[in-house]
């Protein structure tokens, strides 16, 4: 039977509509967050917290990852920034790996939904996972351990100007950064990744997935984490669906791996860091996060499995569910059509060079 193409096309066009909604928002904080953060925080203080291969860098871009609720198309511009003020390739990876991994939110609905054996070892997990990373990039890179020209940033001040109007000026210069050079640098790669998601979903029909989701006999640690590395979840949304699976009878163990990967691979991220970064920056972040997510899978497994009894209160679950709302936030649907256009504008920006030799402008000699 042959495939319907108008249709396939339409339903990757609906889903890479859907991802770009969802994103979109986070891309524009991380923007904005990477721009402030390049101007206020010198190459100087990045090189002095990030820029070296220090333990205490590690845990610093971790921990940090670990408290903020972005999601892994969203950490694309504020972990490249950080990469290209001066923070060495070790730490930007743990904090690239950490921040779509956990956040507060998360650990609330795992504790709630999942219960405190698996939720402990996720939340030790979503620490230990982003340092060995981290760690495992700062012993094997080459080249790509700094972005070139991160130590030679010119950061000398306009003395001869107002505290005041300094600050203003470098907080402007900053959004300019964020916007029109991380933006436009990063926004082609986010929407290109986006709409190759949406194909994949178009592609593979959602019942097929379903489908394997919904037979604990069918699912492995394996299968779960060559599924989390394709899907695109978010560390919140998830979380209920991993509780499913685990009451109708899946192993612990699938739980955690599909909690690392299903949040922390995208194909967004995994194509940004490609072109941004480099291959072997990518062969570290998902050969690394796959087999430690495997690992830790299987370590649930053999600890929790012999007896295991699923968690499962449903007013425990309702009562930590409300509070994680708290921290959840949710961005009206005005607000991701105007960031969505946004992060399309800064895509064209991008590509404008391309668009020029493709649409010949009158009146113009070449």
């Amino acid at each position: 039977m042959m495939p319907d193409v108008p249709a396939t096309i339409a339903r990757a066009a609906e889903a890479s509509f859907s991802i770009l909604n969802d994103v979109s928002p986070w891309v524009v904080i991380s923007l904005v967050i990477a721009g402030l953060l390049h101007s206020v925080l010198t190459p100087e203080k990045f090189q002095r917290h990030l820029g070296n291969r220090k333990m205490s860098s590690l845990v610093k871009a971790t921990l940090s990852g670990m408290l903020l609720p972005i999601c892994s198309c969203g950490v694309i511009p504020l972990g490249l920034g950080m990469y290209y003020s001066g923070a060495y390739l070790g730490p930007t990876l743990a904090f690239m790996t950490a921040t779509p991994i956990i956040n507060p939110a998360a650990v609330l609905l795992a504790y709630g939904l999942l219960g405190p054996k698996i939720a402990t070892i996720y939340l030790v997990s979503g620490f230990l996972i982003p340092f060995i990373i981290g760690l495992t990039a700062n012993v094997i890179a080459g080249s790509e351990m700094h972005a070139p020209g991160a130590d030679n940033q010119d950061t000398a001040p306009a003395l001869d100007e107002p505290t005041d109007v300094r600050l203003h000026r470098k907080l402007l210069a900053g959004l300019e950064w964020g916007f029109q050079d991380l933006g436009a640098m990063t926004g082609k790669y986010i929407v290109f990744g986006i709409i190759l998601a949406g194909v994949i979903i178009a592609v593979v029909p959602p019942q097929y997935i379903q489908h394997y989701l919904g037979d604990p006999g069918m699912i492995s640690v394996l299968g779960i984490a060559i599924l989390g590395a394709v899907m695109y979840v978010c560390a919140v949304g998830h979380i209920p669906l991993i509780a499913a699976l685990v009451a109708s009878g899946a192993a612990p163990g699938v739980a955690i791996t599909f909690l690392m990967t299903g949040a922390a691979t995208n194909l967004p991220e995994l194509v940004s860091i490609y072109k941004l970064i480099g291959k072997r920056a990518v062969a570290i972040y998902v050969g690394m996060l796959t087999s430690l997510s495997i690992a830790v899978g299987f370590f649930t497994n053999w600890l929790l499995a012999p007896g295991f009894v699923p968690f499962f209160n449903l007013d425990e679950g309702r009562r930590i569910a409300g509070a994680a709302n708290w921290l959840i936030l949710a961005v009206p649907k005005p607000i991701q059509y105007v960031t969505s256009c946004v992060v399309v504008l800064l895509c064209l920006y991008a590509l404008r060079p391309t668009l020029r030799k493709l649409i010949p402008v009158e009146g113009t000699d070449h």
